[in-house]
């Protein structure tokens, strides 16, 4: 059985604890951190969940925010979505009462 983890990214609900409402606000901070980023990366790493973050990126977001990683970052396991094998399928009531017609062959 193989584990899919998924993790939830909380950057937006820390940037409004700490009165940072808009994206263009994080910009200048990072930069004195030495990480240069565009509009429209800060945009993209606030407002959705990034599958790729550079350490330093980490490490500067938790120094401007004064959290940690596991406040940013919430793993979860994710619910199993694969199909069952026929050695896991769910097992089916049969009603006797119910048999088929036996077929008939009708030779020309």
């Amino acid at each position: 059985m193989i584990r899919r983890l998924g993790y939830h990214w909380h950057l937006r609900r820390i940037m409004a604890a700490h009165n940072i409402w808009k994206t263009t606000e994080l910009i200048p901070l990072l930069r004195e951190r030495g990480i240069n980023l565009s509009t429209a990366q800060v945009y993209r790493l606030v407002t959705d969940r990034p599958e790729r973050l550079s350490l330093p990126v980490l490490a500067a977001l938790c120094d401007i925010l004064d959290c940690s990683p596991a406040d940013l970052i919430e793993p979860y396991v994710e619910a199993d979505r694969r199909k069952r094998t026929a050695g896991e399928a769910a097992v089916i009531e049969i009603n006797s009462d119910f048999r088929p017609e036996r077929a008939r062959i009708i030779e020309d």
